[in-house]
């Protein structure tokens, strides 16, 4: 029996591609749908087969690993492990990719999590891009005896950590002011002989990261109008460190319904007919977004997966016309 090809990762000089942080892994009130509470695990197979069906880029699920009582409200309690879903996932789909959208790396020790991704990309066949960001919660930092005022320094050498642990050697070597390793072999080895890391986050500090350090940027709540500016100064930060190779863009759009909807899907959805929903997302392209996170409403898995192969068949064709 043959391997299965490792699937293309999006690029800085491909067309526009889309990919979705699932539902149901992650519940913050700020955008989980009511129905999200009592999906099931089978709900979930479901969303991800739609996406592998429907020309989806990637899956993405969030890490928090515990949430304080004063954020609970907002946050919920309600986050899935990235590593274990997206494992799941992975033996029910073939071709999309699986995304961490973000691990919070400086939680764990850079071995730690490269034992981890390095088998979910060994088991799903090169299908993995690490996405990673500083993380907000303090409680969390604090229970597991992790630096939070310090979390910033701690991802940048984290990344650097992970770029040897995540690499072809089965002996990595790394040494650097907090982590430092060798001599220590870790099979299997991932599927890709490099993992794209792509860094998350808005702020200035995010920004420089991703510019310096990431294959990609995943910005987090920036407006359209916002962009133009931010990923300027990516590429300014990125050329004056001396980083050669390209570096994919990412946009997360406003919240999308293909069609008419016949209930109030809120002011600031995308919705109508899918040559236009087209028209006003190829302007990302058109700014310089490469691939776009995209979040349908909906009252039901139902609802959400025939949204899911209404994007694949009738929007997505138009993305890059």
């Amino acid at each position: 029996m043959s391997l299965p090809l490792i699937p293309p990762l999006p690029s800085a000089d491909g067309p526009l591609t889309y990919g979705m942080q699932l539902p149901v892994q992650s519940q913050s009130a700020i955008y989980a749908e009511p129905w999200e509470a009592a999906a099931t695990p089978a709900d979930l197979v479901r969303i991800a087969r739609a996406a592998d069906r429907g020309g989806f880029a990637y899956i993405a699920s969030c890490d928090h690993i515990a949430i304080p009582r004063r954020l609970a409200e907002g946050m919920s309690t309600v986050w899935y492990d990235p590593v274990a879903t997206l494992a799941f996932l992975a033996g029910v789909t073939e071709r999309v990719l699986l995304m961490s959208h973000v691990a919070v790396v400086g939680l764990r020790h850079p071995l730690v999590t490269a034992k981890q991704y390095a088998t979910l990309d060994h088991l799903s066949g090169g299908r993995l891009i690490l996405g990673v960001g500083a993380g907000h919660v303090r409680e969390e930092f604090e229970a597991v005896g992790a630096d939070f005022d310090g979390r910033g320094r701690v991802l940048d050498e984290s990344i650097d950590a992970l770029r040897a642990a995540l690499g072809p050697e089965e002996y990595p070597e790394f040494a650097g002011e907090r982590y430092s390793f060798g001599g220590l072999g870790q099979l299997p080895r991932p599927a890709r002989e490099k993992v794209p890391i792509w860094v998350g986050g808005s702020s200035p500090a995010a920004v420089r990261r991703a510019a310096v350090r990431g294959d990609g940027w995943l910005p987090q709540g920036d407006a359209r109008d916002r962009l133009p500016a931010q990923i300027a100064r990516v590429h300014a930060l990125r050329e004056g460190a001396g980083v050669g190779e390209p570096i994919v863009i990412g946009a997360i759009t406003e919240p999308l319904y293909v069609g008419e909807p016949g209930w109030s899907v809120g002011r600031r959805t995308l919705k109508g007919k899918p040559e236009a929903l087209a028209e006003s997302l190829r302007e990302y392209a058109a700014i310089g977004v490469h691939q776009i996170q995209v979040r349908f409403r909906s009252r039901s898995v139902d609802e959400l997966t025939d949204q899911m192969a209404a994007f694949g068949a009738d929007v997505a064709p138009h993305l890059s016309t």
